[in-house]
């Protein structure tokens, strides 16, 4: 599901000298990519190591000067709808064979229908996620390290076959020579090789590890191709057919970023739209991307993402403290990136391999700062020079965006604590029935689903501390402040029977025919377990909600497929792949009727699949 851009140092070079046992470490020309830091007494440092081992809060930030937090400005009267939690639960079961290593199925295996698959439905089901924690002794420690593992339920005439495969990226298969983690990822830092002798161990510590191609989050398409991806600057190029690992793509030899996330955004003609970043002496940037579909199809081996262009650059509000991001929004004529208040302490990046600590470490959850919404042009390549924000809040996917009387209209899944991103390691997800998952899954924030409204014909006569949203089907409010701000408040995006669900996650919509356009319905995933337990539809106008619930069955993100004679926007097949911790062996592709939203079948695979993150559909393989 969501892995950060790993930062890379440009150059650094870093002396170390010891006396009378005291160490000072002074780092000479350190930069990331142009920020610059200035020589720091690491006394002070090994101090605040000290400190932070016995107890006493404290962070390597405390070696110089902290940062001022950008000041949030008066809010105006109006206020956000309550932030409404789940029920308590208790007596959730083990879910620790859902994050277990199993292995990959190489060749096509048959399946056993059981209802019927509509015969329309032609084309592969494609899914990817983590499916191998450890390598020898060594474990991984987050959920999201995981070795890559694609699956593919290919169906034809209501038969459906399946088979999987590890993605070679160079991550498995320099971890698997030997036979340990050598790369770090995420949440696990690779530790210095055993065999070398201790000076060697120990200045290995201070070289900057590689970003990793464990690309485990998605599957996309560039200019008719498939890859998947991850979140740092490198994907895969993928054989949809046969899942075999082709080209490796680094996104910076093609256009100025050094990472691109795993949820690009399609327009109408094939164009493709990502999110990177760079940093250099100017600071950091947020990078819209696009990437043109070429007016020819031309057959070839090679992944070629020739014609990519950086579309806007958006600088960071605090460039030492960029945000985490996962995805972005996109209407018709807009691209709307959010800045959130999960903050990547640049700082602490640069310590935290020698401290020896994972990535995940240096990500902050502050909420005391404001959600910036920045919306560009996507015609001019322009930031509108008027400034959106709203309360702190985190989002990781999008439902929609679309405009509507000169209004955007953005639709969203969003949590009040972004500190739930570093939760989901493999010992929380792995602990046994009882009162300790309990209070693991209870202690976890709810994302719900809420819209946001930015009114886009704002000006000097634009008038101040009134409700600029005057779409008569919805109730979030935009008020312009005296200092010009746009202050956005959102809308709660359901009926409160979806807290009996856990909130909603892994949004889904008709996207071939209505991303980017009004719409009426969404699916998702109710989490009522740590790991999503429902399927679930929602009806925007109405907020009545559907539900396809079984115990002790885990569902993956739903994917819509439309039907081929379609008239109505429900019309077509949600797809989700079913697992269950209490038989080994127990799969099954479900497929329901998106309208009712009752099953029509299952094709059960004898095979163990692990929770997995995101999919499409290929309807051409």
């Amino acid at each position: 599901m969501i892995k950060p851009t790993l930062l890379q140092l440009s150059r650094a070079r870093i002396i170390v000298l010891s006396r009378n046992n005291l160490m000072k470490r002074t780092w000479t020309s350190a930069w990331t990519r142009g920020v610059q830091y200035s020589s720091c007494d690491v006394r002070q440092l090994h101090m605040t190591r000290v400190q932070s081992s016995t107890g006493v809060k404290a962070t390597a930030a405390a070696a110089q000067p902290a940062m001022p937090k950008p000041k949030p400005s008066a809010q105006p009267s109006i206020s956000a709808p309550a932030q409404k939690t789940r029920p308590v639960v208790s007596g959730l079961e083990c879910i620790k064979p859902l994050v277990s290593t199993v292995e990959e199925t190489l060749e096509l295996i048959g399946t056993t229908v059981k209802g019927t698959i509509p015969s329309w439905v032609h084309g592969s089901f494609l899914r990817n996620g983590p499916g191998k924690f450890e390598f020898g002794e060594n474990r991984y420690t987050h959920w999201f390290d995981g070795m890559a593992l694609m699956h593919r339920f290919y169906i034809k005439d209501g038969e459906v076959t399946y088979c999987s495969r590890f993605l070679r990226s160079d991550s498995y298969v320099k971890n698997s020579e030997k036979n340990r983690i050598v790369v770090t990822e995420f949440g696990t830092l690779a530790m210095p090789d055993p065999c070398k002798n201790i000076f060697a161990r120990f200045f290995s510590r201070f070289q900057v590890p590689k970003a990793t191609d464990n690309a485990s989050v998605n599957f996309v398409k560039y200019k008719g191709d498939y890859y998947v991806s991850t979140e740092t600057n490198y994907m895969r190029m993928i054989d949809p057919q046969s899942l075999e690992t082709k080209d490796k793509v680094d996104w910076s030899k093609f256009v100025a970023v050094n990472a691109a996330t795993a949820h690009p955004h399609y327009d109408r003609d094939g164009t493709t739209y990502n999110l990177g970043n760079s940093y250099g002496k100017g600071g950091f940037f947020y990078n819209i991307v696009r990437v043109p579909l070429p007016k020819e199809k031309v057959e070839k081996d090679e992944a070629d993402l020739s014609g990519a262009e950086v579309l806007c650059s958006i600088p960071a509000s605090d460039s030492r403290r960029p945000s985490y991001y996962h995805s972005f929004a996109m209407s018709e004529n807009y691209v709307v990136f959010i800045e959130q208040p999960i903050k990547l302490d640049l700082l602490k990046f640069m310590l935290y391999r020698i401290q020896g600590k994972s990535f995940h470490k240096v990500m902050e959850w502050d909420p005391s700062l404001e959600t910036i919404f920045h919306v560009v042009d996507k015609r001019t390549g322009k930031e509108s020079k008027v400034t959106y924000y709203g309360n702190a809040m985190f989002t990781l996917h999008q439902i929609n965006a679309y405009e509507d009387q000169g209004q955007l209209v953005m639709d969203m899944c969003c949590g009040d604590d972004g500190a739930v991103i570093g939760d989901f390691t493999l010992e929380n997800l792995s602990k046994a029935s009882g009162e300790e998952l309990d209070k693991f899954y209870n202690g976890l924030c709810t994302n719900l689903p809420r819209r946001y409204v930015l009114p886009l014909d704002v000006n000097d006569q634009t008038p101040v501390n009134e409700n600029l949203v005057t779409l008569p089907f919805c109730t979030a409010k935009a008020v312009k402040m005296a200092d010009g701000r746009i202050y956005c408040v959102h809308e709660n995006l359901y009926g409160d029977d979806l807290l009996a669900f856990g909130g909603l996650e892994f949004p889904q919509i008709n996207y071939n025919n209505y991303n980017t356009r009004k719409y009426r319905y969404y699916y998702g995933c109710g989490f009522g377990h740590v790991f999503s337990d429902s399927l679930l539809k929602m009806d925007v106008e109405t907020k009545e909600l559907k539900s396809w619930r079984y115990p002790g069955l885990y569902p993956s993100e739903p994917v819509f497929v439309p039907s081929p004679e379609a008239t109505d926007e429900d019309d077509g097949v949600v797809m989700s792949v079913i697992i269950t911790p209490r038989e080994e062996k127990s799969t099954f592709l479900l497929v329901l009727d998106a309208k009712t939203f009752t099953e029509l079948g299952r094709a059960e695979v004898p095979v163990n699949i692990p929770y997995g993150t995101h999919g499409v559909f290929n309807d051409r393989a």
